[in-house]
Formats: structure tokens, sequence, C-alpha cells
């Protein structure tokens, strides 16, 4: 990708959020390597409840992996938008299953801002969101991220939620989506091609993937991580080197399969979900992610990107940003499109 004429410009934040993203960045060192004390002093944590909070959303807390201790959080509307509008009993709900950010190294389910964005998308989306928190490196490198998503999946695909959460409507198994953030978004990649390949499984379907501001990469610089390392303090190229060394195996490069998804390569399955790949034009990853939605097309799989000229990493957790909100109708859009009553409903209109 050719240089943005954004690198020319700064971007142009409130006040709130670039406290919150430079106090981030305050948390690593020079070389990108994280103050973990300093990080755990501002990261904050909210508890799950079964009350419905202002947003009439529900949570609480399951273990998927007893081994493992892998555990998620789910959000559920208290109660559907459809109950009052149809005389018929209301649809299935889908399941979102949201990975967090944080180069595979950071943050937590229990996180304010993760479980504020994943309440936040549970009441917009009208869906049930399932928070996985995955292990973290360095102390658990890679695969170990991927392998709690798909642990996830296996949990839902053969346990029903708990009581306090469930929907009356219940689930639509063969209406689940992926979402994640920067790190998150990497393993959405991942786990849908896991998901995909398998066959060892049947109710849960994967309808589809959401894949916010993908953290991907490689050993050369693109020209978006040169013009961009510092156009955010949350986020520069020196974190992102050492997330990678943190999380890939001991040794290897950022030229790892798990970082460098592009070019030809890459292995799909046939049966690979849609993909909507979200963009921000102030991001340094953005190169990288464009490359990864190119060699998506160019092997034929269904994929919308999404671009935000003005957008910063991690905007979409910031309601008070426009894009952010723009952001939350793009996924509501792409999940109605790929949703399996959707399709249930299109093929009984040209039946």
């Amino acid at each position: 990708m050719a240089t943005s004429e954004n690198a020319s410009r700064t971007p142009s934040l409130p006040w709130s959020v670039r406290v919150q993203l430079t106090a981030l960045g305050f948390a690593h060192n020079a070389d990108g390597s994280v103050r973990r004390r300093l990080f755990s002093l501002g990261d904050l944590k909210a508890g799950a409840s079964p009350r419905p909070d202002g947003a009439g959303v529900r949570s609480a807390d399951i273990t998927v992996d007893t081994s493992t201790g892998v555990w998620a959080r789910v959000f559920s509307p208290s109660s559907s938008s459809s109950d009052s509008a149809a005389a018929d009993a209301p649809p299935p709900l889908p399941v979102v299953f949201y990975f967090h950010g944080g180069g595979f190294t950071l943050f937590s389910a229990s996180s304010r801002p993760f479980d504020a964005l994943c309440r936040r998308l549970c009441s917009s989306l009208n869906a049930v969101v399932v928070s996985v928190d995955y292990r973290r490196a360095p102390k658990h490198r890679f695969p170990a991220a991927y392998d709690d998503a798909v642990a996830a999946l296996r949990y839902l695909d053969a346990n029903p939620l708990p009581a306090d959460v469930a929907p009356a409507a219940g689930v639509d198994l063969s209406s689940c989506f992926l979402a994640g953030d920067s790190a998150g978004g990497n393993i959405v990649h991942h786990v849908a091609q896991r998901w995909a390949a398998s066959t060892s499984w049947s109710r849960l379907r994967v309808a589809g993937g959401v894949l916010i501001q993908p953290f991907f990469g490689g050993e050369e610089r693109t020209a978006a991580e040169v013009d961009f390392d510092r156009a955010t303090p949350s986020l520069f190229a020196a974190a992102t080197d050492y997330y990678w060394r943190a999380f890939l195996p001991v040794g290897a490069t950022r030229d790892h399969a798990a970082a460098r998804v592009c070019g030809e390569g890459v292995e799909l399955a046939a049966a690979f979900p849609p993909a909507m790949v979200v963009i921000g034009g102030f991001d340094l990853l953005k190169d990288w992610q464009a490359r990864y939605a190119e060699t998506m097309l160019a092997k034929g799989k269904n994929v919308i990107v999404v671009e935000y000229p003005d957008a910063v990493h991690g905007f979409h957790m910031f309601p008070e940003l426009a894009d952010s909100g723009k952001f939350v109708e793009e996924m509501k859009m792409f999940i109605e499109e790929h949703r399996s009553n959707k399709i249930h409903s299109l093929a009984s209109e040209t039946s």
C-alpha cells in the first residue's frame, strides 16, 4: 500500500481519548516491553452480574476449560428487541465470540474497557456476546490463544448457557460470529480457519468474522509502520515487535505463519467464512491489514473492507468517537446479512 495522505497529518482526538491512549503508552518502555506493575495499576476490572444493567444487559462468567483455567464472560440482552414487536415467538439470538486486543499479552475479558465494549455490542446487536479470556503471553505463547479460542467454541457447541443469562428465545448456533480487535482480530482469522477445516463437530456454524484492525506483521517495515509509528501514544513499532517476540515460538521471526497472513502461502479452508476487515487511516498496521484483505479476495473469499480514514488504532473502544458508532452499525449490518435466519428467509422467498 502506498503511503497515505494522512501521513502528513496527526489524528484529532478528544482529550479524554488522548489521555487514555497516552496512559497505555506510558505502560511501555522505549524498547516496547511492558511495565507490568504500572500496567496492572491501570487495568481496572469489572464484575459480572445477572442483574440487567442500564442497557438491559446481563452477564455471567463461565469456565471453558478446567485444565487450563480458561473462562469467558457471557453477555445477554434481558429481553429481545423483537419480543413485543412480533406476534410469533422471537427467533433465537446470534452469538458473537469476542477476543480482546492487547498484543496477546495485555488485558482480559474483565478489563473495564472490554467489558463495556461487549455490553455495548450485546445491546446494539441484540446478540449474545461471549468474551473469551484466553491465556496470554509471554507465559503462554503460540498457539495457546488460538487453542483457548477454539475451546470456547467447543464449549458452546456442547453446553447450554447458564440459566441466569440464557435468552428466553435461545441462541442460534448456526449464526455464530467471531469478532476481535488487534491481536483479537488475528485470533479471529486463525480460529475461523481451524473451525472451517474441521469436521469433528456439527452444531456450531461460524457464519462470519469481524477483524477490527487485526494484528498482522512481517519482518520488513511497511510504509504505514514508518509513517504512523508515533501517530498515537498507545501503539508504536517497538511495542508491536515486543508483542511478537512474546507470543511467537522462541526464535521465530515476524514472518511466522501466525503473523504474516498474506500472500500465496496462506492456507484457507473451502468453508472459510465471510469476513469484515476494519482499517483505520492512522493505524500503523493498516498496510498489513490491506494485504490480508487482498490475499483473501485473491483466493476467492467473501471479504468486505470498511475503512475509517481518521481512525487511530483502537478507535472502536471509544463511543464518543463518531467512527466508533459507525463501526457498530456496520457490524450490525454484516451480522444481519450473514445470519442463518436471513439465509433461510431468502431461500424461502426464492423457492
